[in-house]
């Protein structure tokens, strides 16, 4: 308790440490943990770890996992170029047009992936809006390609970032862009040296779960871009080959899947919260 009776911010947050729950939450809770643990675990106790090393070795899921990587890293790296600006400038905005494009940008993480390739592959095949005309006049072409992979991923992964950096640059609010612009700052030394280190962790964050919505990207690339050894075919389409397709390798399968969740794994865990640095 401070002076006055006034109760602090220490105080509080004990206080809400000590107030327990409801028993019956921990039930649903458990069940929940149960919905989203067991399949990953029956996974892990039903595979063959004896053959695991041999087939994640093969050709196949070397040139798959490489092209996941490659792909994965380049989408990346789209979208912090474009989803930075997007996300700041979202931030700054709290008019019809700014809740409309937030809007649009959110739809691809409630998209189901296979209408986000239909729709890559009308705007940018052979034959859609913008892909004829690529196609007729430089003879470009990006559906069924490398390039289209990198597109549909970052087409999936770019709202995660937009989202997880404009609620960052909205809860650092302006105060310290404010006081570096009255002591002189412009605009883009306000940008270089107070706005983006503020987003340091957030933009960590943001990456990280780009990478791995990247790599785990499947219903968008199948459309867009095709499934083509050493060219498109990417761990998630290698996986549903090798589950599915001619001479089907339940082993390589899962040894593949098995790699994906450890990569998850490990993005997931150095994601952890991080404070902000002020």
């Amino acid at each position: 308790m401070s002076r006055g009776g006034a109760v602090s911010p220490a105080a509080v947050r004990n206080d809400a440490v000590a107030v327990g729950l409801p028993r019956w939450t921990y039930l649903p809770a458990a069940l929940a943990v149960a919905l989203l643990v067991l399949p990953l675990a029956a996974l892990l106790i039903k595979a063959d770890w004896a053959q695991v090393p041999r087939a994640l070795v093969s050709e196949e899921s070397r040139a798959a996992l490489w092209l996941s990587l490659k792909c994965g890293i380049a989408a990346t790296l789209l979208c912090l170029l474009l989803g930075t600006p997007l996300a700041i400038v979202l931030s700054r905005g709290d008019g019809a047009g700014s809740r409309i494009v937030r809007a649009l940008v959110t739809v691809p993480l409630v998209l189901p992936p296979m209408v986000g390739g239909i729709a890559l592959l009308y705007l940018l095949g052979v034959n859609g809006l913008a892909g004829h005309y690529l196609f007729v006049w430089f003879g470009a072409r990006i559906a069924f390609t490398t390039i289209a992979v990198v597109i549909a991923e970052t087409f999936v992964a770019l709202p995660f970032l937009v989202l997880t950096l404009e609620g960052a640059v909205r809860s650092v609010g302006s105060r310290y862009e404010a006081v570096a612009a009255t002591l002189g700052a412009g605009r883009w030394t306000v940008l270089r040296r107070v706005t983006l280190p503020l987003l340091g962790p957030a933009i960590a964050t943001g990456t990280a779960l780009c990478f791995a919505r990247a790599l785990g990207e499947f219903g968008a690339t199948a459309l867009f871009a095709g499934n083509a050894q050493g060219v498109t075919r990417t761990m998630p389409l290698a996986i549903y080959t090798a589950f599915n397709g001619a001479g089907a390798s339940t082993d390589a399968a899962v040894a593949m899947s098995l790699l994906l969740i450890l990569l998850a794994v490990a993005i997931l865990i150095w994601i952890r919260p991080r404070r902000s640095p002020v």
